[in-house]
């Protein structure tokens, strides 16, 4: 059997049918697992998925410290309002001899609170006397005193497997003293574009040239997404070269390539993918932009055939490829927030599809507002970059301004205060 004639059965009967998104991310979720464990050092944790239960080694705190900077004394001992005082603590110090009823010691915050003490008052509530001091308020017992294993006891669950590490969490873990942690891998993708008409970022225009955008768009998403993206330059449409091509980025965990994948003469991935034994499990989403995108299992490893459109290959990745490797990595939550915003234009689907309108969300008194960022092409990079967000219209649907509709939020930078010189 020829390389064409196994494609032609692998796609034809598969990809005679478009099927719904939500319909192919289940497939592609339930065609991919975690990834295998590594044990990082601790700030190459940031923004992974950890892969153990950490419990407390010990209590935190160890003993009972002082949470002010004031006089520890015993409240039992206290005759009137005065107490003598008789030593200094400071931070990372420790006395042994115990404090006699009446007297009491300056500490700093974070010292250990010395024996014969169960209290400490603030040094604003205090003034001095001679050698002592007097107390400007009543002293409740306990007061500012952080007890043995308040915020944690020996044994109790920290951070639970599966949490996702931000830098709270690597504050935590370097408070209990770990050097390392076990997180899910990154996951490695490999980034292959096809097509004659492409030519390398640092070429001048020529005619009936394109430049190869669609490599550094995706692996940068790849990137943001937390993986680990692998530029395997430009395939030419010619069967045999993007086979070997192709089978190259498998040595990764994931392949993802852009072009060739639709019905054209010269679209050979479909064929590629079928010389190297793989299984395809869809080809063509209703979706626009991104009909033409494939997803097969070849060698084991998932593999992304998406347009060569730039804007059809950034939807569909965020799609489908994003989903994938988050899932891969560890996480739970792979899709990105939905929020309900109010249109500042009219949209409307004429087509068969449903229409993955790129708007621009802002938040506005409250509320989240959003505006169309212009023409809609699938070839048009810049309805990305002016936009924020992605509007799913329904075929048919007509929407006015002031409607209310949901938006899967690409990012959420605009949600973050302006600089003003002199404010907090």
């Amino acid at each position: 059997m020829t390389m064409r004639n196994r494609g032609e059965k692998t796609w034809e009967g598969k990809g005679s049918v478009l099927i719904g998104i939500e319909e192919a991310q289940r497939i592609v979720l339930a065609d991919v697992a975690p990834l295998p464990t590594e044990t990082v050092f601790l700030l190459q944790a940031l923004g992974r998925i950890i892969a153990e239960e950490i419990l407390a080694p010990w209590d935190v705190p160890m003993e009972d410290s002082s949470a002010m900077d004031g006089y520890a004394f015993s409240s039992g001992g206290l005759r009137g309002d005065r107490l003598e005082v008789v030593g200094f603590l400071p931070a990372g110090e420790n006395r042994t001899v115990p404090v006699a009823p009446g007297a009491a010691v300056k500490i700093m915050t974070g010292a250990p609170v010395p024996p014969g003490c169960d209290t400490v008052i603030p040094v604003e509530n205090v003034e001095t006397d001679g050698n002592g001091i007097r107390l400007l308020r009543p002293a409740v017992p306990g007061d500012h005193v952080r007890k043995r294993g308040e915020d944690l006891g020996r044994g109790e669950r920290v951070i639970p497997s599966g949490a996702y590490l931000r830098p709270q969490e690597i504050g935590m873990l370097a408070s209990l003293g770990r050097v390392s942690v076990a997180v899910f891998r990154k996951a490695r993708v490999t980034i292959l574009a096809t097509g004659d008409e492409l030519v390398e970022i640092g070429s001048g225009p020529a005619p009936g040239k394109i430049l190869n955008s669609n490599s550094y768009g995706i692996a940068s998403q790849v990137t943001e997404t937390g993986g680990e993206p692998i530029v395997a330059g430009i395939s030419r449409d010619d069967p045999g070269s993007l086979m070997e091509k192709m089978s190259e980025g498998l040595q990764a965990d994931v392949l993802v390539t852009t072009g060739g994948v639709s019905v054209g003469d010269r679209d050979y991935v479909k064929e590629a993918i079928a010389g190297l034994g793989g299984e395809t499990r869809f080809w063509k989403v209703r979706m626009k932009p991104g009909k033409p995108v494939a997803f097969a299992i070849v060698r084991g490893k998932p593999v992304f055939a998406l347009p060569g459109n730039p804007v059809a290959a950034m939807v569909a990745y965020e799609q489908f490829v994003r989903p994938a490797l988050l899932r891969m990595m560890g996480h739970t939550r792979i899709f990105r927030p939905v929020v309900k915003v109010v249109l500042k234009d009219a949209a409307r689907n004429k087509g068969d599809r449903p229409h993955l309108v790129r708007v621009l969300v802002s938040l506005k008194e409250g509320r989240y507002e959003a505006s169309i960022t212009g023409s809609q092409s699938s070839a048009r990079l810049a309805s990305m970059t002016g936009g924020n967000g992605l509007l799913t219209l329904a075929p048919g649907a007509s929407l006015s301004a002031g409607d209310e509709a949901p938006v899967r939020l690409l990012d959420r930078n605009f949600e973050m205060g302006e600089f003003r010189d002199g404010a907090g």
